[in-house]
């Protein structure tokens, strides 16, 4: 009895020395768990729980389960046709084999270097061999999309349209045979036996931004102007035919306007120079000598005074400075 108590007491303090050593550990959810023995894996565990493991010999790595991403820094790339851009990408990748992982890269931030050589070299590899309207457009619509200039402050349908027709540019687009998205999925299949020796899972690898590179941006900016002035130009000329059209209405108006005045004005005076000389013939007809005397003074008010020299005054023109014998 003594003995089998002692060996109670032994089993027991054993038994509370291993649990001191900690030989349980969580796998938590969202991660896996790699068992490690004097370097040598001997389990990995995929699934959340209670696990045990030796204590003081085996060792313990977590990885995340979950789905991680991946964001590359941009690269300047030359494409098909030798035009420079910036590429801007990013990834998404899980743990798909801890045991693997772990003999490969061993730690997450040697995992994201292996992920930077691998998509970074698909990545400039597909760029290349692809030209440039591959990697920016996914479809041919905008081959079929029709852009017309909004015109304002035009009072005619007619002008409207016609301005309208000035100033409508057609650019067609080279026609892409792949596409962006295709590029990408071709980045992911050329990816994945490299990523797969790591017991990595690359899901997508999605180009997120493409920049034009300075020279190309300029070249860019270039047709932009271009365009922009020729749209310009086609509403100074609009203007300058509006301008044109009103300048000629008004002068004809103009014209119109001061002929009708003249002919009214004619009108006026003529019916005025009638009434006068009927008015004078009246007065001529009630005292027909002092008409004649009146006549006489206004001719020598204008004629006498620029008269410089006088060599005879015997004339009939003279006759009323003689005195009132002399006038008639």
């Amino acid at each position: 009895m003594k003995k089998l108590i002692t060996t109670l007491v032994i089993v027991f303090v054993l038994l509370i020395i291993f649990l001191l050593l900690g030989p349980f550990f969580v796998v938590q959810e969202g991660e896996v768990a790699v068992i490690t023995r004097f370097g040598k894996i001997e389990n990995t565990h995929v699934e959340a729980g209670l696990k045990i493991k030796v204590p003081l010999v085996d060792t313990v790595v977590k990885y995340p389960k979950k789905i991680m991403s991946w964001d590359g820094d941009a690269q300047r790339i030359p494409t098909k046709e030798n035009q420079f851009i910036w590429v801007d990408t990013t990834a998404r990748w899980r743990i798909v084999d801890p045991a693997l992982f772990y003999q490969s890269v061993n730690t997450l931030p040697n995992a994201i270097l292996r992920l930077n050589d691998v998509i970074d070299s698909t990545i400039r590899t597909v760029i290349s061999e692809n030209f440039l309207n591959e990697a920016v457009r996914n479809s041919n619509k905008i081959n079929n999309m029709r852009v017309d200039e909004q015109v304002q402050n035009i009072d005619s349908l007619e002008d409207a349209e016609q301005l309208r027709n000035l100033t409508r540019t057609e650019t067609q687009q080279e026609s892409i045979q792949i596409g962006r998205e295709v590029l990408s999925q071709r980045m992911l299949t050329m990816a994945h036996p490299f990523t797969s020796e790591f017991g990595i899972e690359v899901i997508d690898i999605v180009i997120r931004q493409i920049r034009y590179s300075d020279d190309l941006t300029q070249s860019v900016y270039q047709r932009m102007i271009k365009e922009r002035n020729q749209i310009a130009e086609a509403y100074r000329s609009y203007g300058q035919g509006q301008q044109a059209r009103w300048v000629g209405k008004t002068d004809n108006d103009k014209r119109s306007i001061l002929s009708q005045a003249y002919a009214q004005a004619e009108k006026i005076k003529g019916v005025a120079d009638a009434r006068a000389t009927q008015i004078y013939a009246q007065a001529y007809e009630k005292d027909t000598d002092f008409f004649t005397l009146w006549r006489t003074l206004e001719s020598y008010k204008k004629t006498i005074p620029n008269l410089n020299k006088i060599f005879s005054t015997e004339m009939d023109y003279f006759n009323v400075l003689y005195g009132p014998e002399n006038i008639f």
